[in-house]
């Protein structure tokens, strides 16, 4: 299945966190849209590898998501290494996708600055005609995405380019309170973490505010770049 976008979080609710607005809007205009997370979250405070599983199906059928796929690297030791670069360029190659969005360039937790070279890297490498793979023992064919998106994450970076993600606020935080063990919960008797406080609950939507307020529009997402966007005229952009 060749897909408009994918994807790619750490864990199961980065994808959410960081642009399920976006994804959300590119679904109902019709795009084809997966996910990908490298591991299964097992080292999280709450919840277990299980209930995330289940929690990221849920956050799929969500978000109208074409695909949602776990390659159980393992949460907190991979490395952005060949061994980890050849599962993902596999991924790649089957989905072959225009734009891939994935974790933010530096982060609180390692796992994210680490996925986001790690990813950044595999699309580059899975463009290489002499790099071989084969899956169910098919030969792939090189496919390299057009761009590469990093969004954002706990640290308030700069972003380079923003989408307006007005009218898919409810969605995008929907498909995040899907993961019902990691987000705040009244009657959860399960120990506190950065992310389970109402604090960072309410932020989720005030971030998307204020990205918006200073775009212009009601609520968006930001994301940092690898190369410059560009446009066929000034009076494309908004």
């Amino acid at each position: 299945m060749k897909l408009d976008i994918l994807a790619i979080g750490a864990h199961p609710d980065d994808v959410e966190l960081g642009c399920g607005g976006t994804i959300a809007k590119e679904v109902a205009s019709g795009r084809k849209v997966g996910i990908l997370d490298l591991t299964r979250g097992e080292l999280g405070t709450r919840g277990t590898a299980a209930t995330r599983d289940k929690e990221a199906e849920d956050a799929a059928k969500i978000l109208g998501l074409c695909v949602r796929d776990n390659v159980a690297f393992a949460d907190g030791f991979f490395a952005n290494d060949k061994e980890h670069q050849l599962e993902i360029i596999k991924m790649i190659r089957k989905y072959q996708p225009e734009i891939v969005l994935c974790n933010a360039i530096d982060d609180r937790h390692i796992d994210h600055g680490k996925g986001s070279q790690l990813v950044s890297d595999s699309c580059f490498l899975s463009g290489l005609i002499k790099i071989k793979t084969e899956v169910d023992g098919e030969i792939q064919l090189p496919w390299r995405p057009k761009t590469v998106y990093h969004y954002i994450q706990w640290k308030d970076l700069k972003p380079d380019i923003v989408v307006d993600i007005t009218g898919f606020m409810d969605k995008k935080m929907a498909s995040v309170f899907a993961y019902k063990t990691q987000f705040y919960n009244s009657e959860s008797n399960e120990p506190e973490t950065p992310i389970s406080s109402k604090n960072f609950s309410d932020s989720i939507e005030y971030r998307a505010r204020n990205t918006g307020r200073i775009a212009g529009v009601e609520y968006a997402e930001g994301y940092t770049v690898e190369r410059h966007p560009v446009v066929d005229s000034l009076f494309d952009l908004k």
